[in-house]
Parts: structure tokens; sequence; C-alpha cells
């Protein structure tokens, strides 16, 4: 999880007044069908035992009823053991019933091939909250071995990876098995009531955006000397391209799964700068800091994106979209049109949306007709590598180009610790275009 330096992590969104409460649909939803052969109860495997791990295990306990846990993996054993803790006290202290975590020494796993073990224990359900590298790897085995997805954002680092995940998807499609992905805004009651507004042409058509996701910087992990170059890189993941995509990537994508929301479309071409100005020490890995991108959406529409990771800055985390007949304001709380069809949101305690995104999974699971946000959500990772790709070469870059023809895969030679070479910096019109 984000430090609590970080003033605008995901548990922060919801203005301080976080809720317990589902939507009331989702709750309805439950009471339908037994799932799995006349059971009601629904087995989870988490797959990534960090804070986020840890954290949409208790978001999908705390949301649904039947739903246990019972295996656990990670790289590392002792994330496992603090995500136990963890997950053991919260059930105690909140009173949702310790009889929800049933994980056994038999059912914790770890290792680079944890997730194989998770998958292979008899669950129904994976969570994906390992480093977005891995995203790809995990989704395609839980999705061949009939398990159902719940995964964090982002999907992939690399155009080789989003290809991975839509196919994917489609086969979890053919299969009937459901993924939901931590785009929470897609389950938050004020964009969706936002944007079906938009959507019934309240603001006319969208001709144009603004994205932002600027902050200070997070967390960052210092090597100890027994660590490898990859221990090293896994454990401070968030500043090694290959592992995060960059922050334009792990954190950036929210806002632009908005616009792409907003405009029904994902863009044509993005043409972007950024660099590497405060965070320049070798614990800061091999990524930018900001990032500028200008996309160009099929109508025509532009969009400016914004984000950066620097300390002592101004802070803003929004969306505006326009159109030609008003205008729409979003952030993580509030949600406003202006223009002939004005809208505000005005509840002060609404769902919380990390819970009702799981509360949603396990509704359509049990209904029969599971979703599946794979493509989608791959569609808003590949703009976020888009104008990350651009940045990087100082290019203009088409989405055709990136989506069917870009060779970019960022895997390392083999999943093992050991040696790692870091990539170098990239140079805006030197670093190739691959």
């Amino acid at each position: 999880m984000n430090s609590r330096k970080n003033k605008l992590s995901r548990r922060d969104f919801m203005g301080g007044a976080v809720s317990t409460a589902v939507s009331l649909t989702a709750l309805t939803s439950l009471s339908g069908p037994a799932y799995a052969a006349g059971s009601d109860k629904i087995r989870m495997g988490l797959i990534g035992c960090g804070g986020r791990g840890t954290g949409a295990v208790m978001d999908c306990l705390r949301a649904t009823e039947g739903v246990v846990l019972t295996a656990m993996g990670d790289t590392f054993k002792e994330r496992v053991a603090g995500s136990v803790d963890t997950i053991r006290n919260k059930l105690r202290e909140e009173q949702i019933g310790e009889d929800k975590f049933q994980v056994k020494k038999e059912t914790s796993f770890t290792g680079f091939d944890a997730y194989k073990q998770v998958i292979a224990s008899g669950v129904d359900l994976v969570i994906l909250a390992t480093p977005p590298h891995f995203r790809p790897i995990h989704l395609k085995a839980a999705i061949e071995a009939g398990k159902h997805v719940f995964m964090e954002k982002p999907v992939a680092v690399d155009p080789v990876g989003i290809r991975s995940v839509i196919a994917s998807s489609e086969l979890a499609a053919q299969k009937g098995l459901g993924i939901v992905a931590g785009t929470q805004r897609r389950h938050q009651a004020h964009y969706l009531e936002i944007m079906k507004r938009i959507h019934n042409g309240d603001i006319g058509e969208v001709v144009a955006a603004q994205c932002y996701w600027n902050q200070d910087g997070l967390w960052v992990k210092q090597r100890k000397s027994d660590w490898s170059d990859m221990e090293w890189q896994c454990r401070n993941w968030l500043y090694y391209t290959w592992l995060s995509g960059d922050h334009i990537v792990e954190q950036h994508v929210h806002n632009l799964d908005v616009v792409n929301w907003a405009f029904n479309a994902h863009p044509v071409k993005a043409m972007g700068m950024g660099g590497r100005e405060v965070r320049t020490a070798p614990e800061y890995g091999n990524i930018f800091d900001h990032f500028a991108i200008e996309y160009e959406y099929p109508n025509g529409g532009r969009v400016l994106s914004m984000c950066r990771q620097i300390d002592g800055c101004t802070d803003r985390v929004s969306e505006n979209i326009v159109g030609t007949k008003g205008t729409v304001y979003t952030d993580g709380s509030n949600g406003e049109i202006k223009g002939p069809n004005p809208f505000k949101y005005a509840d002060e305690d609404p769902p919380n949306p990390y819970e009702v995104e799981h509360a949603d999974l396990i509704a359509g699971i049990r209904s029969g007709k599971p979703l599946n946000e794979g493509k989608r959500v791959a569609e808003s990772t590949m703009t976020a590598i888009l104008g990350r790709m651009s940045a990087y070469t100082g290019r203009e870059i088409k989405w055709d180009w990136a989506m069917n023809a870009s060779k970019l895969d960022l895997s390392p030679p083999s999943y093992e610790f050991g040696d790692l070479t870091v990539r170098p910096v990239a140079v805006p019109g030197q670093t190739e275009l691959i």
C-alpha cells in the first residue's frame, strides 16, 4: 500500500468517508442461485500478498457472504505471513467472521511459481495483485484452469502483455468465467451517474478532455546487502518499467480509463513528453517522474493527460470532460455537470467502490452472467502504455501500430533470483521504438 505520506492513496479517494455498504443491486443479486454444484461457498485464492492484495481480500470478504479465503501465494514468504496476520486481525476486529479465513499451511505458497499452486489448490476465484508485469501470465493460467478472476490494474506493461490479456479475456468469455478489474471508478456511484448522462447526450458530443494524476512521491525500498538484483527490483517494483509500467501506467491508468469511458472509445494516436528531473538516485530505477501526453480520439477529440510524482508540488487527481453542450468534472469523491443539463452528485455516504467491484463480480458469478472487464481494462492500460512509449521515444505513435505490430516485451530473461541488468533510463530521440 502507499505510505500515508501519499495524500491521494486509493483509500483516501472516498474523501475520508469510507462506507462499508455495497450497492443494493449487488446485495440483492447475492441471494441468487447457488454456486458450485449446489454450494453457496466460493473459495478464493490470493496471488500477491502485499498491501493491495491484502486489501482486496478484505474488500471482498466485507462485501459478500459465502466467500472464504482458502489459499495464498507470494514470491516472498514474509509477505504471506504478514498478510495472514493482517487478514486474521481485521476479521476479528471488524467481527466479519473468522471462519472466512480457511488458509492452511499446505495452501500457503511462496516463490515465482506460487501462482500455479494457488490456482491448483481447489479455488473457484483468484485475486491477482502482484506487480503488473506478472498479470498477463497469471491471468492466462487462471482462465485456462477455469477460475474466475479479480485482477488489479494495470493489467500489463507492454503491448505483448496487452495482447495476451485480450486473448485470455476472450477465452474467459467462451468459458463463462468472470473477470473484474481494479478500476473501481467503473463501480463508483457518482461516476456511474455522470457517465450515464454523458452517454445520454446531456453534454452533447464529447470533443475534448483533460485528466491528471499529479501527486507527491511514493514509498521506496532501499537495497539490503543480501538482495540480488532481481530480489531488489521485485521488492522495489514501482521504479522499474518492466515491473510497474512506470507511474503513467501504474496510477494514471485510472484517469485514462475514465476518459476512454466518456468517449466510449480508445485513442487513435498519442504524442507525449516526460522526464526524470527529481528522482535520479539508483533506488528510483529507470522510470520517469513526470509525463504530459496528447491523445487523439476517433472523432478528432483531443485529450491532455498529465501525471507527476514529485514532492512539494500542487496535487491534482481528476478528470474534466468537454462536450459541445456542457462540461463534466469528476474526481474520486465528486462529480458535476455544468451546462443546459446540470447535475451534481449529492449522496454524502455513497457505497465503497472497492467493495462494490467485488460484490458485482460475485453477483455475476452467482447469477450465471459473469462480468468480463478484461478487454476494456486492457485497452485502458494500453492507452497508458501508448503514452509512455511516445514519451520515452519522442515519437508520435498510432494505436493500431502499437497494438498490432509493436514487439516490445519487457520480460526478464528468466524468473529467478540473481543478476538482472536495469534497462537504461529512456532518452527521447534516442530510445528505440520497438
